[in-house]
């Protein structure tokens, strides 16, 4: 008896027994973005309106995940602490994602080598993740959201 509630406690605490991120995320219906408010082209505040180019990144990756976006404004200091302690799932921020052994990436998205960080030993999350931002790259959805928020010169030009 003793010996079968070693083993169960033991399968119980591997890490093999906790839960996927994406299957949390799933069954949630909401995929948690922590975004930092007052960071504009990035996001900011239009009134009460939350805008931007994360803000409009997080929506379509968020469609592309079959998922709603939850956005949620955090302080510089606390985005990536939220993001490890799965606070958030995933971070957007005008900053390139600092090298953490924490933290887990996606592929590069976007000028200036930006990626979106998320919990480790998530391996189907990040597997997600990669294959949306692929098809919102090939849809063309990246270079537009670029174009609009961070190459303004670039629209005016057209």
């Amino acid at each position: 008896m003793r010996s079968s509630i070693g083993v169960l406690l033991a399968v119980l605490i591997s890490p093999l027994a906790q839960a996927e991120l994406l299957d949390e995320v799933n069954d949630r219906g909401e995929l948690r973005i922590a975004v930092q408010a007052d960071t504009a082209p990035y996001a900011f505040k239009d009134g009460e309106h939350l805008t931007g180019f994360d803000v409009e990144l997080g929506q379509a990756l968020a469609s592309e995940l079959d998922l709603r976006p939850a956005f949620i404004e955090v302080p510089a200091e606390q985005v990536m602490a939220g993001v490890q302690s799965g606070l958030y799932d995933v971070a957007l921020d005008e900053q390139p994602v600092p090298t953490q052994a924490e933290l887990d990436t996606s592929q590069p998205y976007s000028t200036g080598e930006r990626a979106i960080p998320f919990q480790k030993d998530n391996p189907a999350f990040k597997s997600a993740v990669n294959n949306a931002l692929q098809r919102l790259k090939e849809a063309g959805q990246l270079a537009e959201l670029e174009a609009r928020w961070l190459k303004p010169e670039a629209t005016a030009a057209q």
